[in-house]
């Protein structure tokens, strides 16, 4: 890559950062998480000789619920943040809880299809990885409750 290149793609990421923050980076990587494990499941069922267009739409409605999902936690962290930071007699500003804790959720539920669909393609994947991102999304589910436990038992607390 020559200079005016590199330039180029480090202001337009340093622009799109300002814009949308880390948030807006773990939304993309969703994104780019739902279209691989469309396209891995879609080349799995047409190597397995399985594919349907009803079972690829039915694919493409669950993608759809967990987008407004997401539209809804980033509403619901939105009008938390409106709500907390009026009160102007907290010692914190807050700005998204449950956004990242969700996306998190997704996009290891996303890597786990697509480990699993690179399996039905002939690919090796190691038994760790795949228990090591289950694993992981116990911990986000778990950390998710955490969060919510300790906002209700304050909430119960005032």
């Amino acid at each position: 890559m020559d200079d005016t290149t590199k330039l180029c793609t480090t202001g337009l990421i340093a622009a799109l950062t300002a814009l949308w923050g880390w948030c807006g980076w773990l939304w993309m990587l969703w994104l780019l998480c739902l279209v691989a494990d469309h396209f891995t499941g879609t080349v799995a069922a047409c190597k397995a000789g399985e594919w349907s267009s009803a079972a690829a739409r039915a694919g493409i409605w669950g993608k759809l619920g967990s987008m407004i999902v997401v539209l809804v936690i980033a509403a619901l962290d939105f009008v938390l943040g409106q709500i907390i930071n009026d009160m102007q007699w907290l010692p914190f500003h807050y700005t998204v809880l449950l956004f990242p804790i969700v996306l998190a959720w997704y996009i290891l539920t996303e890597i786990g299809s697509i480990l699993e669909n690179a399996s039905k393609l002939g690919a090796k994947v190691p038994k760790f990885l795949v228990r090591w991102i289950a694993v992981m999304q116990k911990q986000v589910g778990k950390a998710g409750e955490a969060a919510v436990s300790r906002k209700t038992e304050e909430n119960e607390n005032m």
